[in-house]
């Protein structure tokens, strides 16, 4: 039986596959212990309102703990109870901040977080299997489904689709599948 990953005060770390990255911690603000943090999310304060925060690191996840923050020009800067001062804060540079899943904000109908969608199999009109998708990304224009192909896809090619009303036609969490209007030979 495996045992739960306890913090020091006994509350356990939830299992990584039921946590979202939703933030980067950035080089230090300020002699304070400050930190530029980088957001995921669609609205970059958003990160504030979802807790608790916990930090990858080499040893596993360890609890991150907001004691303020504001906006600073464009960005986002916060303090923390784990870190005492710029010295500590020198070291957290790319530490990549997660939150269990429960703690995200309930979508609207047709809203789908990414870590949903990654793994599903992306079949078009013709049934035909493109693959499954690896990653969504941003652009300027639009986001990108990255799908790779598999052994059992049409052939192997690895394509990039946009997300769009007119390409993305329904997705199915339930069957884990994702229909598209786009050819085999796009």
């Amino acid at each position: 039986m495996n045992k739960p990953n306890l913090r020091r005060d006994g509350v356990g770390v939830p299992p990584a596959d039921e946590l979202i990255k939703i933030a980067t911690l950035k080089k230090p603000y300020g002699i304070k212990g400050w930190l530029w943090v980088f957001s995921e999310t669609d609205n970059r304060a958003d990160v504030f309102d979802m807790s608790p925060w916990w930090m990858k690191t080499a040893t596993g996840f360890k609890p991150l703990t907001v004691k303020d923050w504001r906006e600073q020009g464009s960005g986002l800067v916060a303090s923390f109870v784990e870190i005492a001062d710029r010295n500590v804060a020198e070291t957290m540079n790319g530490t990549s901040v997660w939150v269990h899943k429960d703690n995200l904000p309930a979508l609207e109908e047709d809203e789908y977080y990414w870590s949903d969608l990654v793994g599903l199999s992306v079949i078009n009109e013709q049934g035909e299997l493109l693959g499954v998708i690896k990653e969504m990304f941003e652009t300027g224009a639009h986001e990108i489904i990255s799908v790779k192909a598999t052994k059992d896809s049409i052939d192997g090619e690895d394509r990039l689709i946009p997300w769009h009303k007119d390409i993305v036609l329904k997705v199915d969490l339930a069957n884990q599948t994702m229909l598209v209007a786009w050819g085999s030979d796009y």
